[in-house]
């Protein structure tokens, strides 16, 4: 399993091993600052670190 999330702190107090850290607390896979095209750009980047973390041994994912 893994999970994206901006509280690295409590992702490993609850036993995930497999974390990739989130944009921000409010808007973890996105930003509203930026344009809808980046926000999207961002959220593929995250997702796609996401995936390679399935394939690793369990690490946080920066």
């Amino acid at each position: 399993m893994v999970q994206i999330t901006s509280a690295l702190p409590i992702a490993k107090m609850i036993g995930s091993n497999r974390v990739v850290l989130g944009n921000g607390i409010v808007h973890v896979t996105g930003d509203v600052k930026l344009s809808p095209d980046d926000e999207k750009d961002l959220r593929r980047r995250l997702v796609q670190k996401a995936l390679d973390a399935l394939q690793q041994s369990g690490e946080t994912q920066k």
